[in-house]
C-alpha cells in the first residue's frame, strides 16, 4: 500500500469514526473504501469493524456523563446483552453465507429509517389510542437489544440507526437525547465482534489497512463526539435522519 493509499484509508477512518460519533453510518464509509483497495467483502467487513472499535470507545468515553437510561432497564444490563448479541452475530458471519441476509439489509434499513423519522409520532399515536403511555418492558427492551446487537455483530452497518429507532418507538426517547447511549452500545457491539474477528477471521492478515484506518477512526471518533455534544438537538436529530435516509438509498442503489 503506497502513500496515497495510506492517506485515503486514513481519511476514510477519520470520516467513519466521526460519523459513528455524530449520527451513525461509519461502516458505509469504511467498508467500501477497503473493498475498493482489493479486500474481499467479508475480510473488509471484519477489518472495518475492528478498526472502528477504538474510535467508538473514544466517543463513548466523551459521552460517558450524558447517558440517558433506557426506561427502567439498567445500562449495565443493556451493555451485557449488546456484547452477547454481537458475539452471536459475529459467529454467524463467520459460519454462514451472507447472500440471504444481504438481500434483506436494504429493507431492514428502510424500516429503521421510517421508525427513526416517525417513531415519536407513532409512540404518541399509540399512547393516544390506548389512553395511556405504551412502553416496552425491561424484558422487551433486552430482547430487542439482543436482536439488534446480533445484526450489529453480523454486519454492523446502521446498527446505531436500528437502536435509536427501537428506543424511539418502544420507549419514546428523543433520538438526540439517546445518542450517547447509542454510541456506548455501538462500542460494546463492535468490541465484542472484534474479539471474535481477531481470533477467527483473517483480519490481521490485512494489518496495514487495519492499523491506518484504526488511527483515523480514533481521531474521527474523538472530534465527532465533541462536535456531537455541541450540536443543537434539532440539528443532531436531523443529522441522524439524514444519515439514515442516505444510507438506505445507497443500499437500494447498490443492490
Amino acid at each position: 500500500m503506497g502513500v496515497v493509499e495510506h492517506l485515503l484509508v486514513l481519511l476514510a477512518g477519520v470520516a467513519a469514526g466521526a460519523l459513528n460519533a455524530i449520527g451513525g453510518g461509519g461502516t458505509f464509509v469504511a467498508l467500501p473504501a477497503l473493498v475498493a483497495f482489493g479486500l474481499p467483502p467479508v475480510t473488509a467487513n471484519a477489518v472495518s469493524r475492528v478498526a472502528l472499535v477504538p474510535g467508538a470507545v473514544t466517543s463513548a468515553w466523551v459521552y460517558r456523563h450524558d447517558l440517558v437510561p433506557l426506561g427502567a432497564t439498567p445500562t449495565r444490563t443493556v451493555t451485557v446483552v449488546s456484547v452477547l448479541g454481537s458475539g452471536v452475530g459475529a459467529g454467524l458471519l463467520l459460519a454462514l453465507p451472507s447472500t440471504m441476509f444481504d438481500a434483506a439489509v436494504p429493507w431492514l434499513l428502510a424500516f429503521a429509517t421510517v421508525l427513526l423519522a416517525f417513531g415519536r409520532r407513532l409512540a404518541r399515536a399509540l399512547n393516544k389510542a390506548f389512553g395511556r403511555a405504551v412502553t416496552m418492558s425491561p424484558r422487551a427492551v433486552l430482547v430487542g437489544q439482543f436482536l439488534v446487537a446480533a445484526y450489529g455483530g453480523y454486519f454492523g452497518g446502521a446498527v446505531g440507526i436500528l437502536m435509536v429507532s427501537l428506543w424511539s418507538v418502544g420507549l419514546g426517547l428523543d433520538p438526540a437525547a439517546s445518542n450517547p447511549m447509542r454510541v456506548t452500545q455501538l462500542a460494546a457491539i463492535f468490541l465484542s465482534a472484534s474479539v471474535l474477528f481477531l481470533v477467527a477471521s483473517d483480519a490481521l492478515g490485512a494489518w496495514a489497512f487495519l492499523t491506518v484506518m484504526l488511527a483515523g477512526a480514533v481521531a474521527g471518533g474523538f472530534v465527532g463526539a465533541h462536535l456531537g455534544r455541541r450540536l443543537p438537538a434539532w440539528l443532531l436529530r436531523g443529522t441522524l435522519v439524514a444519515t439514515a435516509v442516505t444510507t438506505t438509498v445507497l443500499y437500494f442503489l447498490r443492490g
